[in-house]
């Protein structure tokens, strides 16, 4: 079994920054050339979100599973995935059914810590540069999320405040 309390945690801090970009009185600084906005961001941690589910589920399914990130970084998917949840608050409540899914397969007793250790064939890239091309065990992607991608696009969310409510964001 996973604990799931640093997913959950990380889960909470990237929507909390969704809300308050959301609800910033005046816009953001335009993110800079190929960097995405809110939506988009949101977006690509809800696909991403999608695709660790499905492997999780793969391997409680006893079926062979591959986790890939790049559907997750195609613009046509985004903007299709930005339309189909309705929006900025359509995928924050996306994200929320997805965090409770991912918890109640991956840290509760649905898997084994055997299925976790499971070597999932992996392929992830960022910015157009391949960061894993190597089976990884099924709980290091599931941590990975909790301690890299989610921190990291909450900070990208941040970035996208103005300094004033940055600030206030911060307290």
């Amino acid at each position: 079994m996973l604990d799931a309390s640093s997913l959950q945690d990380a889960y909470r801090a990237l929507l909390d920054a969704a809300a308050t970009v959301a609800g910033a009185d005046d816009p953001g600084p335009t993110p800079p050339d190929g960097e995405w906005n809110a939506d988009e961001i949101l977006a690509h941690v809800s696909l991403v979100s999608a695709a660790t589910i499905a492997a999780v589920a793969g391997i409680a399914a006893g079926a062979n599973t591959t986790y890939d990130n790049r559907i997750a970084l195609d613009t046509w998917t985004i903007r299709h995935t930005i339309t189909r949840a309705g929006g900025n608050a359509g995928l924050r409540d996306r994200i929320r059914g997805q965090l409770a899914a991912l918890c109640a397969l991956a840290a509760s007793a649905a898997l084994s810590d055997a299925e976790l250790g499971t070597l999932v064939p992996a392929r992830l890239l960022s910015h157009d540069s391949l960061l894993v091309d190597q089976p990884m065990p099924l709980r290091d992607i599931v941590t990975g999320l909790a301690e890299a991608e989610l921190p990291g696009h909450t900070r990208q969310l941040l970035a996208l405040l103005p300094e004033r409510a940055m600030t206030e964001a911060a307290r």
